[in-house]
């Protein structure tokens, strides 16, 4: 690339595997297999080539981990740990639609339950420099609540958190203990 030798995404997500911890690697992991469009057999493939290679292991489960559904860090890490804290896995970036089949929204995380549980991770980004044109983040904040009021009235239990609750999250674990099916 521009004359410098590099390696392929797959390969890449291989390599941060074998060296980072697992939920970095997630991280790397994803991101590069939502911009690539890579699947976890062809991630497997990458970290398969050398099993006496150190870190085959790891790599090997982050691919079998890795999910190109997950839009940004925030959403990789709250993967990590409901993985880690033993949560059942959410179905990610599921649409939402009305009595009548009408779009609603797309939301982060997804469990099915009785009632669901939708699960939104907000990294402050939306409110700062990925606002849309000509919008203010108080526009932008209104609408999120107005989302949020639509998803209750279905019924859907709703809850969310940001990089504070990933930094410190027991508080975010109970509140989704509370409210998710036990297995």
């Amino acid at each position: 690339m521009r004359g410098l030798p590099v390696t392929s995404p797959a390969r890449t997500v291989v390599d941060v595997a074998r060296t980072v911890p697992f939920g970095q690697a997630v991280v790397v992991a994803d991101a590069l297999a939502r911009r690539h469009a890579l699947g976890t057999a062809e991630l497997l493939t990458a970290a398969r080539p050398d099993r006496r290679r150190r870190g085959t292991a790891a790599a090997v489960r982050v691919a079998r981990f890795a999910d190109g559904r997950a839009a940004g860090p925030g959403e990789s890490r709250s993967r990590v740990l409901f993985h880690t804290a033993g949560l059942p896995a959410p179905d990610l970036q599921r649409e939402v639609r009305d009595p009548a089949g009408r779009w609603l929204a797309t939301v982060d995380f997804w469990w099915d339950g009785c009632p669901p549980v939708v699960g939104e991770f907000d990294g402050e980004i939306k409110y700062g420099r990925l606002l849309p044109p000509g919008r203010t983040a108080g526009q932008v904040i209104t609408e999120e609540k107005i989302r949020e009021d639509r998803l209750r009235d279905l019924g859907l239990h709703v809850v969310r958190w940001t990089w504070r609750d990933l930094d410190d999250p027991a508080a975010l674990l109970t509140r989704l203990r509370t409210r998710l099916p036990t297995r």
